[in-house]
């Protein structure tokens, strides 16, 4: 299956349920409701060559090392680049590869300025790896403790550092609406650096909003699953996500990805049945868009 609008390959991130971690069933399933994509973990060096020798291609594998690319300790961060760049090195025997991480710092307590700067410091010394071996950092703004590039203000910085075209990002509009960044404008000022697509989304609950607000934690209210009090993530089609609108500006940029459903949404996850649903279900609504 493919989207309405460009024609992108749909699939999804392989997560841990039980049902998806035997590579074979996993494969059978996918081929029987003609998903295409996968994305994997850290073990992208061992586990890409049976779903590529299935025919289905790979969304992105996660970089093996995150944290301690952000060290303030110059030897671990030594350490995780020689390790980053030994894994990127592998992998490209499977061809042009999306590496996924999260700029999530070893020591969040420490102030960004001076995360940022180890971040730095470090990939300036990986991606010249990465260009050797055709690969593509997918940087994804998941929000979490100290994490970096998450809004416009930190992809710019990052991007004015590494001007390289394997310096990039992947697209989770989900993590944008949560933070009240408009997505759609997000794409009109980076779309060019964006390698890879998640297919999640954000429902905003506005009632909860007027009832908790949003800088306070609630003195009897249950944070909600995959989400906070006043928005969870969804699978695409029950947000507030125009994924048409989305598609139609990565085709202006060229965009020649694939987009897959990473499945995150409390009425889903949890149970076999759920999640294959889940997973279908997103894909079936992009295949409209």
């Amino acid at each position: 299956m493919k989207t309405r609008t460009g024609g992108y390959p749909l699939g999804f991130r392989r997560g841990g349920g039980e049902w998806q971690r035997d590579p074979e069933v996993l494969i059978a399933w996918a081929q029987a409701n003609d998903v295409q994509v996968v994305d994997l973990g850290r073990d992208g060096d061992q586990a890409t060559k049976a779903f590529v020798d299935a025919g289905m291609r790979i969304g992105s594998v996660d970089l093996c090392e995150w944290k301690g690319m952000i060290s303030p300790d110059r030897g671990t961060r030594a350490e995780a680049v020689a390790r980053n760049a030994d894994y990127v090195r592998a992998c490209a025997a499977y061809g042009s590869m999306n590496h996924f991480l999260v700029m999530t710092p070893e020591r969040p307590d420490l102030p960004r300025i001076d995360n940022f700067g180890y971040m730095v410091e470090s990939f300036g010394e990986l991606l010249p790896v990465m260009e050797e071996s055709s690969a593509r950092l997918v940087i994804e703004g998941w929000p979490g403790p100290g994490a970096l590039c998450c809004t416009p203000e930190a992809f710019r910085a990052f991007f004015k550092e590494f001007p390289s075209a394997a310096a990039g990002i992947n697209y989770d509009p989900s993590h944008l609406i949560r933070q009240g960044v408009d997505p759609l404008r997000f794409l009109g000022e980076f779309g060019d650096r964006v390698h890879h697509v998640h297919g999640k989304d954000t429902e905003l609950l506005t009632e909860n909003l007027y009832e908790y607000g949003s800088e306070q934690p609630p003195t009897f209210a249950k944070r909600i699953r995959y989400g906070s009090l006043h928005w969870r993530y969804t699978i695409p089609g029950h947000g507030v996500m125009r994924w048409g609108e989305a598609f139609r500006i990565l085709s202006g940029t060229g965009y020649a990805g694939c987009v897959s459903i990473e499945l995150e949404d409390a009425n889903f996850n949890g149970t076999t049945e759920g999640e294959k649903l889940g997973i279908l279900q997103g894909i079936r609504f992009l295949a409209g868009c």
